[in-house]
């Protein structure tokens, strides 16, 4: 089709690198006398449904392009987004093993920190389908089809909806390619870990009256163990190799009213005599370092095809779809379980076989029930995710005209399927080990070892012997792991069977949605089109979750949850103008303004309005002066309201405790405590085992319940923009732009944590926050915990993003390419309550809240050859001090009193890559490189920040080296 230009040529001088093209051109069927149908030049720019010719837009807007993208070493679509300076800390990092939910094996991206479900993605403008927690996995996409990526750094619930609160991804496809090419990629870590490779397949057919793209990848990223870097061998990392170790050990606890039993190694388990008192000496005594079992960087398995095809029905009606099958496997592994008999009202009877102080040995009617502990060495817990998705959008395009004015029209839907099977091995069946601890008997008709007893035997009541339906096998959980026989776990299959079921989770998500476009100009003002956009869409949401019905039940060590089922609906409208006012005037070359308002009714909670404003001023052609003020929203989940409660032992910090509590340091926090707990002079908080805990934020050895709130209400934002964007005449090539920026979000669905309440109650003395828990009349400890969604409180958070690019050609030296993207935050503060009286938490500069991000990407052209050069920058933040191991600021004194403690600051961090590029002459290109190619590490963070480690999840874990080979043909 023939193109006709409105204008001639389109105004690029001034694009900033943070700016291009969103969507596929429009499609018109003008017919004028003498002329053949044409197609207007009009594009749609990320943030706006009206169709124009210009690229310049009032809010910021960045693009990386097919060819940045393949410029990195980075070979998933997450890892590229990970490293866009406005991200934040990833959401469920896969250095957290321990997540659970139907969200682990994805990648979730999380913009300026104000958490993933606040960000919205698209795929080529249409939504992305989220888990029933509102969880976007942007690994879904193959990123052989990935024509650009689009990151609009501004909220947009007029135009999108529910959910664009801190921003918007719009990842475009690759759309009327001819030809075919194939990649392949592999690389792995310095260590000889952690090994990934992908291969894809992009081929694409192109008519006169249509196009086909089809492309396929394939991707496998291997796992890497905690116990293979020095941040993670040890709980404090190998700077505190004794701190964290666990009495719940794999050796084998007897529990007993004179203490803690341990048999010595190889010795006669039927004797007392041979047990000695528990040693908590690390690395020697009883003690389990559990991180020896558990993955670093879980792997993950992916299979993926993408369909985009186009035809054109008429010279003015389009058909266009997309259709996506992706198939992911995730899978992580965590330490054997840590079973206490204690925590499940569990004894061993005095008529085991194996039990030492048993009437087998000390006369009948004489011996003792015991207490155990035993963490499940032998079968270490692993969960399998697999997660299919089916993605199909349809839709019909075209543009007509009446007089002089022309109209883009689109109708069409969405539907997207996501069907998630987990399957989870090495937790124990409570009820199996109720019975493998009873009456047990050796069998002399077998030789072995039988539930029940002699007199059962002669009966015929005995269970049947073995893992099946209403079989037992005996079990003595005082033998170690690695030892063989005497009812011990190693060796023994019918055990573990009968000890560890497997569990099955099923679970699915299904989005449905219709939409109807209109856009086009009401009337040429003398500066220009005054531009209109209205829509209508109505979009459903279902989903559900059933964990396996052990653990439903709560006789599964796997912690018991609840069902998730539920969904609602909304119907939507919108309407945008974009009204130019000033052009081709002494200092106003342009100046316009646009206005959004969208309408949404939600079968839930009821309706809502959102708007936008906008301006543009060029005072000068190389200068743009523009501006955003925004509302948001984004409405609860399936999980938020229909989510079923769950338990999950809850890593926290007991303000009574008083050696790190904030008992220990503030009389009216002692003085709360005291009247809950009776030695509160005294109290320490327990922690797996019942012990001490050795520091802040430790492990609960007792499990937590978590539910949803069917009361909750939308989330409300504001969010606000101004910046400048500068491309000098003098310097040819050269891009500039600064942006403040501002995100205030209302009425938060705060999920609350543990530490939260305990401070609330005890700290701030917030009666109502201390009905939701009790203690332990004898230990004092929290023994019972309820939290869940609710709204409350507020976050803001604002700062700047700075850009800078110059390219310019030497000739004879070659070309080369600057691109400087920075983002400064100047302020995050949150508050999780209503209450007045509770200060505002602020978070700029802590743990994983980086004041600064900054990346620097060189690169050099030099006819086929190319080299390229990035570096990452992490600003330094502050934690609490641990273990007083090193405390920078130990007089530290903060607004915010849960942080009057001594700090210590972790230094900034850079990370370098570098690549290496040939075109060869049979139309390939190879490229070499490394990411981290120093090795760099960052320091460790005993706060664990975003990962199950004392290191931050977003880091670099060692020099990763790659090698791609991509051939055209």
């Amino acid at each position: 089709m023939n193109h006709r230009n409105l204008r001639t040529a389109m105004r690029v001088g001034m694009l900033p690198a943070g700016i291009a093209i969103a969507l596929a051109p429009a499609f018109a069927s003008a017919q004028e006398s003498g002329e053949s149908a044409t197609t207007l030049d009009r594009i749609e720019v990320t943030g706006s449904r009206i169709r124009t010719v210009d690229t310049e837009t009032a809010q910021p807007v960045l693009s990386i392009s097919r060819a940045e993208i393949e410029n990195q070493g980075f070979r998933s679509v997450a890892d590229i987004l990970q490293n866009v300076t406005a991200a934040g800390s990833p959401a469920i990092s896969r250095s957290q093993p321990l997540s659970s939910g139907e969200m682990v094996g994805g990648y979730y991206i999380d913009m300026r920190n104000l958490g993933t479900q606040r960000t919205l993605v698209l795929v080529n403008g249409k939504r992305l389908g989220a888990s029933v927690s509102g969880y976007q996995d942007v690994s879904q996409i193959p990123t052989a089809m990935v024509e650009r990526i689009e990151v609009l750094k501004d909220g947009a619930s007029s135009i999108y909806g529910s959910d664009a609160m801190a921003g918007v991804i719009n990842i475009i496809t690759r759309s009327n390619f001819e030809g075919a090419t194939a990649s392949g990629y592999i690389g792995q870590y310095g260590q000889g870990d952690g090994e990934k490779q992908a291969y894809d397949f992009v081929m694409g057919f192109t008519g006169d009256r249509g196009s086909i793209t089809i492309g396929a990848e394939y991707s496998k990223e291997e796992e890497v163990w905690a116990k293979d870097r020095w941040f993670s061998a040890f709980s404090r990392t190998d700077r505190l190799p004794t701190v964290g170790w666990t009495t719940v050990s794999q050796w084998g606890v007897l529990q007993n009213d004179d203490g803690n039993f341990v048999l010595d190694r190889g010795a006669n388990p039927y004797d007392f005599a041979n047990f000695h008192p528990l040693d908590p000496t690390p690395i020697t005594g009883d003690v389990s370092n559990s991180n020896e079992q558990m993955h670093l960087l879980t792997p993950t398995e992916r299979r993926s095809l993408f369909v985009n095809g186009q035809y054109d029905i008429t010279d003015n009606i389009r058909f266009k779809t997309d259709m996506l099958y992706t198939r992911r496997e995730a899978q992580a592994q965590v330490a054997g379980y840590p079973l206490q008999s204690s925590a499940y009202d569990l004894t061993m009877s005095p008529d085991s076989y194996y039990n030492p102080l048993g009437d087998r040995f000390l006369g009948e009617g004489q011996g003792e029930e015991l207490g155990f502990i035993h963490r499940g060495w032998e079968v270490p817990r692993v969960s399998n995710n697999q997660l299919t998705t089916y993605r199909f959008t349809g839709s019909l395009e075209g543009s007509f005209d009446v007089g002089d004015r022309y109209f883009d029209w689109d109708v069409g839907m969405l539907y997207n399927n996501a069907e998630n099977v987990q399957s989870q091995t090495g937790n124990f069946n409570v009820l199996a080990v109720q019975n493998a601890v009873g009456p047990s008997f050796l069998n002399p008709n077998t030789g072995r070892v039988e539930c029940g007893s002699a007199a059962g035997l002669a009966a015929g009541t005995n269970p049947a012997y073995g893992a099946g339906p209403g079989g037992c096998v005996p079990w003595n959980p005082f033998i170690a792991a690695g030892r063989v026989g005497d009812g011990g776990i190693t060796g023994d299959d019918l055990l573990k069977a009968f000890l560890f079921p497997t569990t099955h989770n099923t679970g699915e998500v299904e989005t449905t949605s219709y939409f109807a476009n209109l856009a086009g100009s009401i009337a040429t003002l003398p500066a220009g089109d005054l531009g209109f956009a209205v829509g209508y869409e109505y979009r459903r949401e279902e989903g559900t979750f059933e964990p396996d019905a052990l653990s439903q039940s709560g006789y599964s060590t796997d912690l018991a949850a609840g069902p998730t089922a539920g969904g609602y609906n909304v119907n939507e409208i919108y309407a945008e103008l974009n009204i130019p006012v000033l052009a081709d005037m002494p200092f106003a070359k342009e100046l316009s303004f646009s206005v959004a308002s969208r309408y949404s009714d939600y079968n839930t909670f009821g309706d809502t309005t959102n708007s936008k404003f906008g301006f543009k001023w060029k005072p000068l052609d190389s200068l743009l002066v523009r501006g955003t003020y925004a509302e948001g929203f984004r409405a609860p989940t399936i999980a938020d309201l229909y989510g079923g409660g769950s338990q999950s032992f809850e890593y926290f910090t007991d303000p009574c405790d008083t050696s790190f509590g904030d008992a220990a340091s503030n009389p009216a926090t002692a003085a709360r405590c005291a009247a809950d707990i009776a030695n509160a002079s005294t109290f320490r908080q327990l922690k797996q085992g019942f012990v001490p805990a050795e520091g802040p934020d430790e492990q609960s050895p007792v499990p937590f319940n978590s539910g949803s709130n069917p009361d909750l209400l939308p989330e409300t934002s504001t969010s606000k923009t101004f910046g400048v964007v500068w491309s000098p005449e003098f310097v040819e090539g050269l891009n500039v732009s600064l942006d403040w920026w501002s995100v205030r979000v209302e009425n938060t669905i705060v999920d609350d944590t543990p530490t939260d309440q305990l401070n609330d109650c005890y700290i701030l003395g917030i009666a109502d926050r201390c009905a939701s828990f009790s203690r332990d009349a004898t230990t004092g400890i929290v023994s019972s915990l309820s939290y869940g969604g609710r709204n409350a409180g507020f976050l803001d958070t604002e700062g700047y993003d700075m850009e800078a690019s110059y390219r310019f050609d030497t000739g004879s030296f070659g070309k080369f390419d600057f691109n400087w993207q920075t983002t400064y935050v100047s302020k995050y503060e949150l508050k999780t309550s209503n209450d007045p009286n509770v200060p505002v938490s602020i978070e700029n500069g802590f743990g994983s809240y980086f004041r600064v991000r900054s990346n620097l990407a060189t690169n050099w052209t030099f006819g086929d050859f190319g080299i390229g050069w990035t570096m990452r920058y992490y600003s330094g933040t502050k934690e609490r001090c641990y273990y007083s191991w090193r405390c920078t600021d130990p007089d530290y004194v903060s607004s915010d009193p849960t942080k009057n403690f001594a700090m210590n600051r972790m230094g900034a961090n850079t990370f370098h890559d570098v690549q290496l590029r040939y075109n060869t002459p049979w139309n390939s290109t190879v490229s070499i490189g490394a990411n981290n190619v120093f090795d760099h590490y960052g320091a460790p963070a005993f706060s664990a920040p975003n990962s199950q480690y004392s290191y931050y999840g977003g880091f670099d874990i060692g020099r990763f080296v790659y090698m791609q080979y991509k051939q055209n043909f």
